[in-house]
């Protein structure tokens, strides 16, 4: 059996791509009329007037011309006299009147990227877990290329008359095995990620940073694969955004949803992959700087990974990762390695 071979796609596989079509469908119709929704819907006389100035002048009245702009951000729109400027956590998260865009539109969730060439010092051939062993040995290159697509969008706005929103949102990445000719160029893996969650703004300061919003939700993560490569986990988790500037911080505990042991592929994954995570975001003009960590104190297991955008053209930025320890992807959520990726980016965390 070729290594990388597996079931179906999971059925969320199949949604993600059907909403991606709509996203496209969705960009050509927006051509037509001007992307201007986020200025349509400031009450401010002054501050829409800045922010049609702000979107004419970065292009958007022409976005057939750069069709990526309906999965960018839009120009945060600037505030009047004596207002708080949106800040990027607002921006992204349309955490203020200001920056709402309503619902059902497609907006950037994690990064989107392609790296044609990832690098690993220690390679999984033979991956395994306690309920899941896997003898057969396969040879793997050391470097493959990888990529991942990720979006959401809002279901509900101000649930119960109240701030909160609900989003629904996508993530999947997959590593492929294309350098590898003698075993046919498979997918190592792709780990699919849909997940709900409830994000509240609120506001006030914390040991010099901002708090900025409160989220919860829930995820479903795994590999869609046949028994013995497949791995899964359901968590509920909460997320605090904070913010100083152009630095942001998000952390996030999490509780796994127990399994039936008969059924779990992958029962020691809190080992590995502790109880949460956080990350660190900083923008320094167009470069993104980004470094996120986890660790369990109880196993001592845990990982970090750092990453670099930079500008190449006005659309378009490259992108280096670097990542080190446990779980980068689920098939590997118990097995220690260093990678380095390095190639283009499309959308960055903020």
């Amino acid at each position: 059996m070729r290594f990388g071979q597996s079931s179906d796609p999971p059925w969320f596989a199949y949604l993600a791509v059907a909403i991606w079509l709509v996203a496209i469908v969705r960009s050509g119709l927006a051509a037509e009329s001007g992307n201007t929704t986020a200025c349509e819907r400031i009450k401010n006389d002054r501050t829409r007037l800045e922010c049609y100035d702000a979107a004419a002048a970065a292009g958007i009245s022409k976005p057939a011309e750069e069709p990526m702009q309906q999965l960018s951000l839009l120009p945060r729109p600037t505030a009047a006299p004596g207002q708080i400027p949106p800040t990027p956590l607002s921006v992204r998260w349309e955490l203020d009147p200001e920056t709402k865009q309503g619902q059902w539109l497609i907006r950037p969730y994690r990064p989107l990227f392609i790296l044609p060439a990832r690098y690993t010092d220690e390679p999984n051939d033979s991956p395994q877990s306690p309920s899941q062993p896997l003898p057969l040995r396969v040879p793997l290159n050391n470097t493959e290329a990888e990529f991942q697509l990720s979006f959401k969008f809002k279901a509900f706005q101000n649930m119960f008359s109240s701030r909160a929103d609900l989003w629904v949102g996508y993530t999947q990445q997959s590593q492929w095995q294309v350098y590898s000719d003698k075993i046919s160029r498979p997918f190592r893996e792709t780990n699919y990620q849909p997940e709900a969650f409830v994000v509240y703004p609120i506001r006030y300061n914390l040991l010099g940073l901002t708090a900025r919003f409160i989220s919860f939700g829930l995820v479903h993560q795994s590999n869609g694969r046949a028994d013995p490569l497949s791995r899964s986990w359901n968590r509920i988790y909460a997320r605090f955004g904070f913010e100083r500037g152009d630095f942001a911080l998000l952390v996030r505990p999490w509780y796994r949803l127990k399994e039936d042991s008969g059924k779990d592929d992958n029962p020691d994954i809190e080992t590995y992959m502790g109880h949460g995570d956080v990350k660190a975001i900083y923008h320094w003009g167009r470069q993104e700087f980004f470094l996120l960590g986890r660790f369990n104190a109880s196993s001592g297991f845990g990982a970090v990974e750092g990453t670099l955008s930079f500008p190449i053209q006005k659309r378009l930025k490259g992108y280096i990762k670097l990542f080190n320890g446990y779980g980068e992807t689920m098939i590997d959520y118990n097995w220690s390695q260093t990678t380095i990726g390095a190639g283009i980016l499309l959308v960055d965390w903020m």
